[in-house]
């Protein structure tokens, strides 16, 4: 297996600072619409990194479901892995690595839980059996067999067949208050583009990093 001989060239185009938004989130939601237009895979997948309370970070992928000036939005169970870390330390950093586009967008801050009603809003949006999933789970706990998971799906199914399923009140959304978004453009000849945006008291600076 030579991996050390595998490599391309990053030829998408460039970044300057005159293509970017003075706020972060505009420029995200407009990188955001480009890679939808362009029907990349899974956009809003993004790499979520916590820390354990003896500093061992940890990653999964989760999908983004909201965002706006006030945060990015993602849904999970509150006593997942992820939750637990993030009930010691709120700080998290998202990652989005938009590889087809030669694009990748970094976002730093903390996340705190969103309201009950926030939560059941989406959650009657989604799929009835992706709810009673919600309900068969119970995230990162050791599991005994998958026929087990099937068979606890399995009687939900039947329980909740004729009737709504209910929010569990394990689960629901956090947003993530950004103090740090970086974007990135991929250039020839491994010189890429980086910006930062740092958040002050009333405005964000703008940095150019070196690749």
């Amino acid at each position: 297996m030579d991996l050390e001989s595998l490599r391309r060239e990053y030829l998408h185009g460039g970044l300057s600072r005159e293509d970017l938004a003075d706020d972060p989130h505009d420029q995200f939601s407009l990188w955001m619409q480009q890679a939808l237009d362009l029907k990349i895979h899974d956009p809003t997948a993004m790499t979520i990194a916590t820390v354990s309370e003896d500093g061992q970070p940890s990653q999964r992928i989760v999908l983004l479901k909201h965002f706006d000036k006030d945060g990015f939005v993602f849904y999970t169970n509150y006593s997942s892995r992820k939750s637990k870390e993030l009930g010691g330390n709120p700080k998290i950093s998202l990652h989005f690595p938009w590889n087809d586009i030669d694009r990748q967008v970094k976002i730093c801050g903390e996340a705190n839980k969103i309201s009950a009603a926030e939560s059941l809003k989406y959650f009657v949006t989604r799929p009835k059996e992706s709810k009673i999933a919600a309900l068969a789970s119970k995230q990162s706990d050791v599991l005994s067999s998958r026929s087990f998971l099937l068979n606890q799906f399995e009687s939900l199914k039947q329980k909740f067949k004729d009737g709504e399923v209910p929010l569990p009140d394990y689960w629901g959304g956090y947003r993530v208050v950004a103090q740090e978004i970086e974007f990135w453009q991929g250039g020839a000849n491994r010189l890429h583009d980086r910006f930062r945006y740092l958040r002050s008291v009333d405005s964000w600076q703008i940095d150019r990093l070196a690749p």
